[in-house]
């Protein structure tokens, strides 16, 4: 019933330009990492063994992987959509570094809304007499490129009367978010569905061939804006998630990539020697990755973990607690981070979550328009996310780039969250 804006900075933020760069000449790099774990079984099992001992959800999503490669994989074509996100961490001298907060490997939004950032930015910079500066923000057309992801997809799959289908949430507040990326689809004459979970489960079918028909109509491209939390399924959405994962539909992501981008996996990337198992004979591109890594700890049952949670219980604030949780909000600061570590330090419980070192930021003054809130000058700290495409036919890339930015902007206070969860706001980086 109520139509919101999408929360935005009055002014573009400064952003080096050497970390921007850097965060794009690493993109491809992580592309290749995600998709190199989506396909390590071994890799994936060992690393997510003591978590899916804990936490059920990422436990049934296991389940449904394994149960899919003992079938026999049908899908040919891999379509990975990521959204890898960073700040600038200041460190003791000061200097901003680029340091990887997460990424997102399903459902990573905000390339539709982004594209239309700069454009505002730069009105408001011309009409407070700056057109120089102007002309100085970059264009940025991200769902431009995952559209580019999905169409190549759709072709390679195979069949031109088969249509895209978005897989969304029972109620959309980023709506118009997937419609950007959509409307670039129809105007590359390839037919786009919305679909839910529920619906799914009620008409969704596969063939002998593992075709996946929806309203009898052929789906090629399954690409989700939702299944990223506990919440977004009852009984009938694992079954109807089970059912898209055994077809030949080309899903954004598989299950194995949703897999890849599980905080646990974050952690075990940052041990000695692991980058350089998955990447194999690529040491730039391990080298890259590994310099954008801030402190990772595992909280795993034994010495190492029990050092590790009385080191967190003792200096809070040196730390952020991450569940294995998408979709912002999870995570745990300060006094908080204290009392859930006291209280599950010699349990199980705690090997569902991971460590990581709080990164600090030099705050910026900027004004954040918000519906329904007041207008005033805030200190303000920024994320930038960069998207990654690519698509795989079999054991060939077919499509590998960096396709876009986003960079989001938050007041100092608010620690965790980003813009669906009603902290950040969307933003323009002006480089300097």
């Amino acid at each position: 019933q109520v139509v919101n804006y999408a929360p935005f900075t009055l002014l573009p933020s400064a952003v080096p330009s050497a970390l921007f760069e850097q965060a794009y000449a690493v993109q491809q790099d992580f592309n290749l990492l995600v998709d190199a774990i989506s396909q390590n079984k071994e890799f994936l099992e060992h690393t997510l063994a003591s978590t899916i001992k804990v936490d059920d959800f990422t436990a049934r999503l296991f389940r449904i992987h394994v149960q899919v490669l003992e079938e026999g994989l049908a899908q040919s074509v891999f379509l990975g959509i990521n959204r890898s996100d960073y700040m600038f961490d200041c460190g003791v001298d000061g200097t901003p570094a680029l340091k990887q907060i997460e990424i997102n490997t399903i459902a990573a939004s905000f390339g539709g809304l982004t594209s239309r950032t700069a454009a505002v930015h730069g009105r408001v910079l011309k009409v407070l007499g700056k057109s120089k500066e102007a002309s100085c923000l970059l264009p940025n057309n991200p769902s431009n490129g995952l559209a580019l992801g999905i169409a190549k997809a759709w072709e390679l799959y195979g069949s031109q009367n088969a249509v895209v289908m978005f897989l969304v949430e029972e109620v959309q507040r980023n709506i118009f978010d997937q419609r950007c990326v959509e409307n670039e689809l129809w105007n590359r004459n390839i037919r786009v569905i919305r679909k839910r979970f529920r619906d799914v489960f009620e008409k969704g079918s596969l063939d002998d061939a593992k075709r996946l028909y929806m309203d009898g109509q052929e789906v090629a491209v399954v690409y989700y804006r939702e299944g990223y939390v506990p919440k977004n399924y009852d009984q009938q959405n694992w079954e109807a998630r089970l059912l898209l994962e055994r077809s030949r539909a080309v899903k954004c992501p598989d299950i194995a990539t949703q897999l890849a981008g599980t905080k646990k996996v974050q952690q075990e990337l940052s041990r000695p020697g692991t980058l350089e198992r998955l990447l194999p004979g690529r040491a730039e591109a391990v080298a890259r990755i590994r310099a954008t890594f801030a402190g990772l700890y595992s909280l795993d049952m034994g010495e190492e973990g029990d050092r590790m949670a009385a080191t967190a219980i003792a200096d809070p604030d040196r730390f952020v607690l991450k569940p294995q949780r998408e979709g912002g909000g999870n995570n745990l600061y300060g006094e908080e981070l204290r009392q859930v570590l006291e209280k599950i330090r010699d349990s199980p419980e705690r090997t569902s979550y991971i460590l990581m070192d709080k990164i600090t930021p030099q705050p910026a003054v900027n004004y954040l328009l918000r519906a329904h809130s007041p207008l005033q000058a805030s200190e303000c700290i920024s994320e930038l996310g960069i998207f990654g495409v690519y698509v795989r036919q079999g054991a060939e890339m077919v499509m590998n780039k960096a396709a876009g930015h986003l960079l989001r902007t938050k007041a100092v206070e608010h620690a965790d969250g980003g813009v669906a969860a009603g902290v950040a706001v969307l933003d323009t980086p002006y480089l300097v």
